[in-house]
């Protein structure tokens, strides 16, 4: 049986909310996916509701946790189990300033007892997998060992499934965008980490953009997970399922998406007054580097539209992507 990890889409924050879920769960059926990174004190504090509310048609999901106290992540595992999610997953890679004042994401690499004592309060109360999402190293820090005993004292506290994005994390000097480009990626410590750790599900992250480099880390690892060119590219996920599931492939066309967002569109504004625009802004990749795309996805972004319904705005999008697709090759 393959792995359930053998292919997901990253957390993103700002991107990966229920509603560019749905989307996804319409090209890929197998692909695992994950929710923003939500903090324990959200979820303590805050509108739970608004911050764990998924679609049923989402699964298999995975609520990724900010946090750092092993009562409040242990708080905040028992909530999304509760809530129907599929696994909890710790946020042990996010570099970012925010992140840091708040002790947690990538810094938690430098507290290994620590995630272990988190990671082990969630499993004691929960009955879905948890896992953790963490970088190779932190700063300067370019050292297997240090990876290699991270993941091996997590483990030892029940943790499974470990998820690596192959970078260092620089806590100092470079912003998250940065971090997401800068330091080098190093995909052989990941498949290190499987050699080392057999028993271990590991999964890498970071970098990937085609199939064929899916197919590749594959072979070294049991798994992958591929960020911001899901986002960007999402016809991308319409082949996966037959690719690397044995599965059929997604049946729907661009066409049948599209008209399938309108419809849920529809039914998110008369569930909680949801503006369409909201959820079309997920989905103005679907027509990535075809002829007329890009005229396609400016009727989708217009502002000025805003007061049309969403199949109206369908209507005025599909023209302008015939426009464009009659246009010489070069033109758009």
């Amino acid at each position: 049986m393959l792995s359930r990890h053998r292919l997901s889409v990253a957390p993103m924050m700002d991107w990966t909310d229920r509603h560019c879920r749905y989307f996804h769960r319409l090209l890929t059926q197998h692909t695992l996916l994950y929710t923003e990174m939500v903090t324990t004190g959200a979820l303590r504090h805050g509108d739970v509701q608004r911050h764990l509310r998924f679609n049923a048609e989402e699964h298999a999901v995975a609520l990724q946790l900010g946090g750092s106290d092993p009562v409040d992540l242990a708080h905040a595992a028992k909530l999304g189990e509760q809530w129907g999610y599929d696994e909890i997953n710790l946020n042990c890679g996010c570099p970012s300033d925010r992140v840091q004042r708040g002790a947690f994401g990538a810094c938690l690499m430098n507290e290994p007892a620590l995630v272990a004592d988190g990671v082990k309060a969630m499993l004691d109360v929960v009955n879905v997998p948890v896992t953790v999402k963490h970088r190779i190293g932190i700063d300067k820090i370019e050292s297997y060992d240090f990876v290699r005993d991270f993941v091996g004292q997590v483990s030892n506290a029940g943790c499974r499934v470990f998820i690596v994005h192959a970078r260092n994390a620089w806590l100092q000097g470079l912003s998250p965008k940065e971090n997401r480009e800068i330091p080098p990626l190093r995909y052989e410590l990941a498949y290190q980490l499987k050699q080392d750790f057999p028993a271990l599900t590991i999964a890498v992250n970071g970098g990937i953009t085609t199939n064929a480099q899916i197919a590749d880390h594959l072979q070294h690892a049991d798994g992958v997970m591929v960020g911001r060119e899901a986002y960007y590219n999402p016809w991308l996920l319409s082949s996966w399922d037959a690719e690397f599931f044995g599965a059929a492939a997604t049946p729907l066309s661009r066409e049948a998406v599209e008209e399938a967002m309108v419809r849920y569109m529809a039914r998110a504004y008369a569930e909680d007054g949801c503006p369409w625009y909201a959820i079309a802004r997920h989905m103005l990749g679907l027509y990535h580097g075809e002829r007329g795309g890009r005229l396609w996805r400016q009727v989708w972004s217009n502002h000025k539209l805003k007061p049309l319904p969403p199949h109206e705005v369908m209507q005025l999008a599909r023209e302008a992507l015939a426009r464009g697709a009659e246009k010489p090759a070069h033109a758009d």
